[in-house]
């Protein structure tokens, strides 16, 4: 208990001084600072593709995104797993957590031709996961080509 001492008292005894100390508070916030610095980069898939970038609006991004990824050599990934392109439906059915319903986050790298592209996607098609969305960076309308922003999924 804080108390002080003051000229202006009327009495002599020792009045309480109601003032809240922030010291523990702060620590904890420095400590909830750095998990979640150390946590956030563990979170995010770290396969390195060349994404597009795009100017549309960007939708909420679900809980457990389901990520299909192209990568340059043309050799796909489902999640941080790479995949044969023959086993591509067999893992989607294979994973739990995928239902026909899903939606699934498809990434390619730039450089991946067109037809190739569609190939994954028509191959996600007929095997009936019909709700596919396209993931490109996030630009600024108005910018270069070159300057993206973030991830939209």
């Amino acid at each position: 208990m804080a108390t002080s001492i003051g000229g202006d008292t009327e009495d002599d005894d020792f009045e309480e001084a109601h003032e809240i100390n922030v010291t523990p508070f702060i620590d904890v916030m420095l400590v909830l600072l750095i998990i979640f610095m150390v946590a956030a980069p563990l979170s995010t898939v770290d396969l390195p593709v060349d994404l597009p970038s795009s100017t549309a609006t960007p939708i909420p991004k679900p809980d457990k995104p389901i990520y299909i990824t192209i990568k340059s050599d043309l050799a796909l990934a489902l999640g941080d797993t790479p995949v044969r392109r023959t086993d591509l439906v067999q893992t989607l059915d294979a994973t739990t957590e995928v239902s026909k319903d899903s939606r699934i986050f498809l990434r390619s790298d730039r450089t991946v031709p067109y037809g190739d592209l569609m190939d994954v996607l028509e191959l996600l098609h007929s095997a009936g996961y019909l709700k596919i969305a396209l993931v490109a960076l996030e630009r600024i309308p108005g910018a270069p080509l070159s300057a993206p922003t973030n991830v939209n999924p």
